[in-house]
């Protein structure tokens, strides 16, 4: 798969353009003892531990959005097994943008959960842009409280600008079909782990992200509001974007340290775009060590452990 390169990933894409000038010019030839070949090949190495151990959080960023970057199928199909997907919210319909069902991971059966985009026109028209109505999270739920029912941990995997801002999602309660699944979540009594896989956008990611133990990988991000808009707010225009994705703390490194999130899954270098296979196969260790963390524990104990998680957060001021 040749992955379209982003714009502070052209100096990789030029030296690797020069080096393959310079392979089909020794066609025929021992290229493995040319030094030219050694030493392009040595700074394109170089090159990329330099830019990517070095992403500013508007670059990662970018490489959530990243339109090769896998998504929740592509993680069904890679890090699980004998997934069967389940339909319908027994209310309205079903939303694409929410798949979810049966599966494996590793050996442990397990309900899994996520938002699905597209990658051309047709299919970002049927994933809604992987922004979910109000039926996909009360379809979330529906499949939540049947894991709850058979015991079975929940795994969601979380990617998405925000929940579906749309006339007709207003109309069907949007709003509040993402805050009964924050109430019923909360207590819900078998285990949660949520990653986030690239965009975690606001309300439409909480949605299904109130969890047991919440990951994120290398280069996801998740924020109450996008870079863009909170620039145009604050600076009236999306040009600051860069300033506003620093301001707000959303990538997985300063998350973790604010508590927000509970561990980060790395990704291969560049990027999970760049290697589906070795992407998927961390995910599959974040998460299998995840559950084996939160199984294990007495179900009380576990409600009350995630109730108390997010109380935990923010900081409150009170005047003396």
């Amino acid at each position: 798969m040749r992955v379209t390169p982003l714009d502070f990933e052209k100096p990789i894409v030029e030296l690797e353009h020069k080096l393959e000038d310079i392979k089909k010019h020794l066609q025929g030839q021992d290229m493995g003892l040319d030094p030219e070949v050694q030493r392009i090949a040595s700074r394109i190495e170089q090159t990329r531990r330099e830019i990517y151990e070095n992403l500013s959080a508007w670059q990662r960023v970018q490489i959530a959005r990243h339109i090769q970057r896998p998504f929740f199928l592509d993680y069904v199909n890679l890090a699980f097994t004998d997934f069967v997907e389940l339909h319908g919210d027994r209310l309205f319909g079903d939303d694409a943008s929410m798949p979810g069902g049966l599966a494996k991971i590793g050996d442990i059966p397990c309900v899994v959960i996520g938002q699905q985009k597209g990658r051309d026109v047709k299919e970002n028209i049927l994933r809604n842009f992987g922004c979910p109505n109000p039926e996909g999270y009360r379809k979330a739920l529906r499949l939540m409280r049947l894991a709850e029912k058979f015991h079975l941990p929940v795994v969601t995997l979380i990617d998405t600008p925000g929940a579906f801002p749309g006339i007709g999602a207003e109309e069907r309660h949007i709003a509040e079909a993402i805050a009964v699944n924050l109430r019923e979540m909360m207590v819900l009594r078998t285990p949660i782990v949520s990653v986030v896989i690239g965009e975690g956008g606001s309300g439409g990611a909480l949605g299904i992200g109130v969890s047991d133990r919440v990951l994120m990988l290398e280069n996801a991000y998740y924020s109450v509001i996008s870079p863009e808009g909170c620039a145009a707010i604050l600076w009236k225009h999306r040009k600051h974007a860069p300033e506003a994705a620093e301001a707000l703390k959303i990538n997985a490194k300063a998350l973790l340290e604010l508590g927000v999130i509970d561990g980060i899954i790395r990704e291969p270098l560049g990027g999970a775009h760049h290697d589906h296979t070795a992407a998927a196969d961390l995910l599959r260790e974040g998460i299998l060590a995840a559950l084996a963390e939160t199984m294990k524990l007495p179900t009380d104990k576990l409600v009350e452990q995630r109730y108390d998680k997010f109380r935990r957060m923010g900081v409150v001021a009170e005047e003396a």
